[in-house]
C-alpha cells in the first residue's frame, strides 16, 4: 500500500489534537473529567518531585483548567476508575485496562525484579494475611519491622516496604488510596470488588491494546511510539499493525523530512484534519505525555528537552525542573520554576527562549504563568 504524504505541521496537529492540547477544555469539567482524561491518554505518569506541583496533578490540570486534586483521589479510591501500575514508569491507568497489565504481573511473579527478589516468602505471606485480616495499610502502619540500613537514597529502612512493593508489582495488592506520596495498599480483589479476577489478555491482545492506545493518544504512530516502555512487545505490535493495514483500519504515512521512520494513522484521522483554533499556551510538565517521548518531540517539534534535576548544577542549561512552554504548535521557551509555598509565590528561576523573544509572546506566557501560579497555590 502506498504511503500517504503528511507534512510535519499536519503530524503535529494530529498529535496535539490527540493529546487534548489544541483546545481549551477537551475533557469537560467536574470529577468525571479526570477519569475521561486518563482513559483517553491511556496513562498519567506519577512522579515524586514536588519543586512545583507533582506531575500527575500538573498533567491533568494542563488538560482540565478547573481540575481539582480531589478528583484524582475520587477516581482512585471512590469510583475506582483508575489504578496505579507501571507503564514506562509508575502511572495512573484506566481500571478498564487492568486485564492488559495482568501478563506483566504474572511475569514479575514468576521472576521478580532483582531489587524485590530478596523479599522473604514467609514474611510476604504474613504481610498479605495481615492486610486480609486487618484491612488496608501503609508503610507508616507497620511499626514492628526490624530496621535495616538503606541501600539507596530512595529506599526505606523498613523491609516491609519491599514486601508491599512486591505485592503491588505481582498484582496481589493495589494502591487503594494515596495521600501525597504515602500509599495505602489493599488486596486488589477487595479494593475493586471483583467477584472474580479479570481474565489476563493474551500477548496479541496486549499488542492490539498498545496500538489502539497509541492511536488514540498520538494520532500518528510509529513502532517506537507504540512500544514505548514495552520493547518486548515489538514483534506482536508489528503483527497487529500488519493486520490493521490489511483490514484498511490503518494506512502508512510518510512524514516530510522523516524518510527513515515508518508511521501509520487511521484513515478517519487523516480525513478529518484538526480545524485551526486560537493558539493555546501550556506550561508542560517534563513528564507530560507530549514531552516524555523526547525523540518524538525532537523529531516533530524540533525541540530537544533536557531534564536536568539529576544533572550537576554547573552543567545545567535549562535549570533544575524546566517546563517546556507550548504555544500553538511550537515549543517557544523553557522556564525553570519553583513554588515557594511559605511565601505563596511561584518563582521563575530561569527563562530560556527557544525562539526569538517577542514582547507580546512574553506577555501572553506571563498570563499563563499567573494562571499556573493560582493552581500551584490553591
Amino acid at each position: 500500500m502506498n504511503s500517504v504524504p503528511l507534512t510535519q505541521a499536519h503530524a503535529r496537529a494530529l498529535w496535539l489534537r490527540a493529546q487534548g492540547l489544541d483546545m481549551q477544555n477537551p475533557f469537560g469539567d467536574g470529577p468525571d473529567a479526570t477519569a475521561r482524561a486518563v482513559a483517553h491518554l491511556g496513562y498519567v505518569q506519577i512522579d515524586t518531585i514536588n519543586v512545583i506541583e507533582r506531575s500527575h496533578h500538573h498533567i491533568l490540570h494542563t488538560r482540565i483548567p478547573a481540575y481539582d486534586r480531589a478528583d484524582l483521589a475520587h477516581a482512585q479510591s471512590a469510583d475506582k476508575s483508575v489504578f496505579e501500575y507501571w507503564t514506562h514508569a509508575l502511572a495512573y491507568v484506566p481500571t478498564a485496562d487492568y486485564r492488559f497489565y495482568l501478563p506483566a504481573m504474572a511475569r514479575r511473579r514468576a521472576a521478580p525484579p532483582a531489587w524485590l527478589a530478596t523479599v522473604d516468602a514467609a514474611d510476604y505471606a504474613a504481610l498479605v494475611r495481615r492486610i486480609r485480616t486487618d484491612g488496608p495499610l501503609s508503610i507508616r502502619d507497620i511499626d514492628d519491622d526490624v530496621l535495616v540500613e538503606k541501600t539507596h537514597a530512595w529506599d526505606s529502612r523498613k523491609p516491609s516496604r519491599k514486601a508491599l512493593q512486591l505485592g503491588f508489582f505481582i498484582g496481589d495488592l493495589t494502591v487503594g488510596k494515596r495521600s501525597g506520596m504515602l500509599k495505602t495498599y489493599d488486596l486488589a480483589g477487595r479494593h475493586f470488588g471483583w467477584p472474580r479476577r479479570p481474565r489476563p489478555a493474551t500477548d496479541a491482545q496486549v499488542a492490539d491494546y498498545l496500538l489502539r492506545r497509541a492511536l488514540r493518544a498520538q494520532g500518528v504512530v510509529s513502532l517506537e511510539s507504540i512500544s514505548f516502555g514495552n520493547a518486548g512487545a515489538k514483534a506482536d505490535i508489528v503483527a497487529a499493525i500488519d493486520t490493521a493495514v490489511r483490514r484498511k483500519l490503518l494506512v502508512p504515512v510518510q512524514i516530510a523530512g522523516l524518510d527513515k521512520a515508518r508511521h501509520w494513522a487511521e484513515p478517519a484521522a487523516l480525513e478529518a484534519a484538526p480545524a485551526p483554533s486560537s493558539p493555546q499556551i501550556h506550561l508542560l510538565s517534563p513528564f507530560d505525555p507530549l514531552v516524555i517521548r523526547r525523540q518524538r518531540l525532537a523529531m516533530l517539534f524540533g525541540y530537544e528537552h533536557r531534564f536536568e534535576a539529576y544533572v550537576p548544577p554547573a552543567k545545567r542549561i535549562l535549570g533544575y525542573f524546566a517546563l517546556p512552554v507550548l504555544v500553538g504548535d511550537q515549543i517557544v521557551a523553557a522556564i525553570d520554576l519553583k513554588t515557594d509555598r511559605q511565601a505563596k509565590k511561584l518563582l521563575v528561576q530561569k527563562w530560556t527562549w527557544i525562539v526569538p523573544q517577542r514582547a507580546e509572546l512574553k506577555a501572553a506566557i506571563e498570563q499563563a504563568l499567573t494562571r499556573f501560579e493560582r493552581f500551584q497555590l490553591a
